[in-house]
């Protein structure tokens, strides 16, 4: 399958992630929402998924959150992955300043098409945020990529590999594990996915993981995910 990425044909080496900017616009953090739409995940939860990105980032908390900053702006960006040859820029970068620019970025969200794959590469999606945040039009000190997903990499490159990477270069990676009860392909996780996200998947300064103990509580802790990445609060390691 021919590589889905916003790389051009013939650019495939991956590029370190901070490069001059010419007078890019300043915000406090730079965030991809990196996101699992795996064949683990149907229908129905993929709505909640979305449901619950699309609510989180309108929420007056988060806004709020978002205007205390120094800057009092966030980029945004919004990528979807599944196995190793699937990775989609859903919505390039946005400047998110305010409440109408967060219910702008929300109904982008709902108008975007979905799709479904199989195999679960967080090191593929991981590698293309990576190239995401390397392309990014504003400028800030903090650079972070929120991964949820409901299970373990099983294709493509060592999730480790990846995550190391990008913590060599000042990126911070957190993790929003999803607790799903159905097995993928056949197997369960060897481990509690809330500990494989600890030990393998999150990173760099800070790193964190907000469990999502099912899909129908992901919004509420999308929320509470974005309001401590955005703020850059402190707390455990796991909550």
């Amino acid at each position: 399958m021919r590589r889905r990425s916003l790389l051009a044909a013939g650019a495939a080496a991956l590029t370190p992630v901070r490069r001059a900017r010419a007078q890019a616009d300043p915000v406090d953090v730079l965030l991809v929402l990196a996101v699992d739409v795996s064949r683990s995940v149907d229908d129905d939860e993929a709505r909640l998924q979305r449901e619950g990105y699309r609510a989180a980032v309108s929420d007056p908390q988060v806004v709020e959150a978002i205007r205390g900053g120094m800057i009092g702006a966030i980029g945004l960006a919004y990528v979807e992955w599944a196995g190793a040859e699937y990775q989609r820029l859903v919505l390039p970068w946005m400047r998110v300043s305010g409440a109408g620019e967060a219910r702008a970025w929300s109904e982008k969200l709902a108008e975007a098409p979905r799709a479904s794959l199989s195999w679960t590469s967080i090191s593929g999606g991981l590698d293309f945020s990576r190239q995401v945040l390397a392309e990014a039009p504003f400028d800030a000190t903090r650079r972070v990529i929120d991964v949820s997903g409901d299970g373990v990499n099983n294709s493509g490159g060592p999730v480790e590999l990846a995550r190391d990477r990008l913590v060599a270069e000042g990126v911070t990676i957190n993790g929003l594990p999803i607790v799903n009860d159905r097995p993928t392909f056949g197997r369960m996780p060897p481990i509690p996915l809330d500990e494989y996200y600890r030990d393998s998947v999150i990173g760099g300064a800070g790193a964190f993981v907000v469990v999502a103990e099912d899909f129908q509580s992901f919004g509420n802790a999308v929320k509470r995910k974005l309001i401590r990445e955005i703020a850059a609060l402190d707390g455990p390691t796991i909550a």
